[in-house]
């Protein structure tokens, strides 16, 4: 009854976006729950812990800048059609919106979970290791890192979640979604040992990354961030701001700027150009596409953890 009653609000929607199926679902049509997740990783832990039950789609196509998402009416048709939606509220508000116009019941918003307790300016800048007196001087510079499934210890929490709500929404298989949540933990405790290990003894703690995504990632295992972009990588820094970079680099020795999939490299290769540091590319894993270095989550962060192994010249 609740998915007729969706489908009916949704038809003038559905209407204007004309016919085509997605082509980010996964899961079959006898799939006991319908999910729109907002971004890859919720895509990807979604598709983890429910397996051939559920029917994912993810509302950021292939390819496509999470940040910059606007949603069509085939795909807010789709969402208040689904059983659960997982989001990350702030990240893309064009998802906000539309759960909370067609979707608040089925709405699972992962903030709490994921605990988003960094910030950063828009100038890249990230305050991981500063006191709380410190912390706070900074508060009004910058916006709330979103970026939480670059560190396993937070992804685990998230996983653990989304099988509690999968178990809600679907009780007959609860105990399957609870075990494969299990299971994903397990999978990301064991990324997090390698990185903790492969990290441990690094020639280089600076890391400099073409937008402000991976602070949550640098605080878990001993490194500084410097964003050349904010937390938006469309977010760019002005000239004066360059120059410090390049002057950070040249003072702490860097030997590795990061670009990254999704976004142009210029500002990267224009930095190591100036300073005569090289350039990797470092996935921030808010889409796959045909440029990441593996096809799915835990291979792209391996990808990226044999990256910073290499860059920033660990043993």
């Amino acid at each position: 009854m609740k998915r007729a009653l969706a489908t009916l609000a949704a038809a003038p929607l559905l209407v204007l976006a004309g016919c085509g199926s997605s082509d980010s679902g996964t899961g079959g049509g006898d799939a006991a729950l319908e999910v729109s997740a907002a971004f890859y990783p919720l895509q990807w832990v979604s598709q983890q812990v429910g397996g051939d039950l559920v029917d994912v789609r993810s509302l950021t196509k292939p390819g496509a800048e999470p940040h910059d998402l606007e949603l069509t009416p085939k795909d807010v048709g789709e969402l208040a059609q689904s059983d659960v939606v997982l989001y990350l509220k702030g990240f893309q508000p064009a998802v906000d919106d539309a759960v909370a116009s067609q979707a608040k019941d089925a709405g699972f918003e992962v903030s709490v979970d994921a605990d988003l307790s960094l910030t950063a300016s828009e100038e890249g800048h990230d305050h991981a290791g500063e006191s709380a007196d410190e912390h706070a001087d900074h508060a009004h510079e910058g916006s709330q890192d979103p970026h939480f499934w670059l560190d396993p210890v937070r992804f685990e929490k998230v996983a653990t979640a989304v099988g509690e709500r999968f178990a809600t929404a679907d009780p007959e298989h609860a105990a399957t979604y609870r075990a494969n949540a299990v299971k994903v933990v397990e999978q990301l405790k064991t990324l997090d040992g390698e990185f903790r290990t492969g990290l441990a003894q690094c020639a280089s703690k600076e890391l400099v990354t073409g937008h402000a995504a991976f602070a949550y990632l640098a605080q878990r295992y001993g490194l500084s961030q410097e964003g050349i972009a904010g937390i938006s990588p469309d977010a760019e820094p002005d000239a004066a701001t360059l120059r410090d970079l390049a002057a950070h680099i040249e003072e702490h020795g860097v030997k590795t700027v990061y670009s990254e999939t999704l976004v142009s490299p210029a500002l990267a290769d224009t930095l190591a150009r100036e300073t005569g540091a090289t350039v990797q590319v470092l996935d921030p894993l808010e889409g796959i596409t045909d440029a990441s270095k593996g096809t799915d989550y835990l291979e792209v962060m391996r990808s990226n953890l044999a990256t910073l192994e290499k860059g920033q010249q660990c043993r």
